[in-house]
């Protein structure tokens, strides 16, 4: 719980220093690596709750909004795609929406197994949380002037994550058809009672 309350503090400060690289990225990183592990310490010490697991969420699309919304005027695009897939996962079946997808198509199994530690899990997870920092450190040069990338393989970067974050977004699409089928069929069972 303490390192949700973190994650808020490191993005709040990542989003005043968004144009200034050195203060946005170590704090936005941290906030991510946070992410990675604060969930597997809660298992660990078996201090799992609902609001844990909902707050972990509400954190990562805040972090990823602000991050998209500051980079691309559409940027809202992909903000509003993650909120809605959160409201239709957690209103439907809340902290074990990951396991909530045994009757799902293949593709989508294929990116969800076991936690996404799947080749395809890890490209999704990878093109949801790697892109948007990718993508700052292209527009603010970080990846020629500091880290030396070569523009080419800046190039496969963008490409290889922008193929993840489009099989997540199949999935985020497929979360919202599922949930809308899901009330359309509720709505109907109920007129025929």
């Amino acid at each position: 719980m303490f390192s949700g309350y973190t994650r808020v503090i490191l993005i709040l400060a990542a989003w005043c220093a968004f144009n200034s690289p050195a203060f946005f990225l170590p704090a936005y990183v941290t906030s991510i690596i946070l992410d990675g592990i604060d969930g597997w310490i809660a298992r660990r010490l078996n201090q799992t709750s609902k609001f844990g697991a909902w707050l972990d969420v509400v954190i990562d699309n805040m972090g990823r909004s602000m991050v998209w919304t500051m980079l691309f005027e559409w940027g809202w695009l992909f903000s509003s795609l993650e909120w809605c897939v959160f409201v239709c996962n957690h209103s439907a079946f809340g902290v074990q929406w990951k396991s909530s997808f045994t009757q799902s198509p293949h593709w989508v199994n294929a990116i969800m197994a076991k936690g996404f530690k799947t080749p395809l899990g890890v490209l999704a997870i990878a093109g949801l949380h790697v892109l948007p920092v990718w993508l700052y450190g292209y527009q603010h040069g970080i990846l020629t002037s500091t880290l030396h990338i070569p523009e080419w393989f800046q190039g496969v970067g963008i490409l290889l994550l922008g193929a993840g974050r489009l099989l997540c977004m199949c999935v985020e699409i497929w979360c919202i058809w599922t949930h809308i089928h899901y009330l359309t069929d509720t709505e109907k069972t109920k007129k025929k009672n």
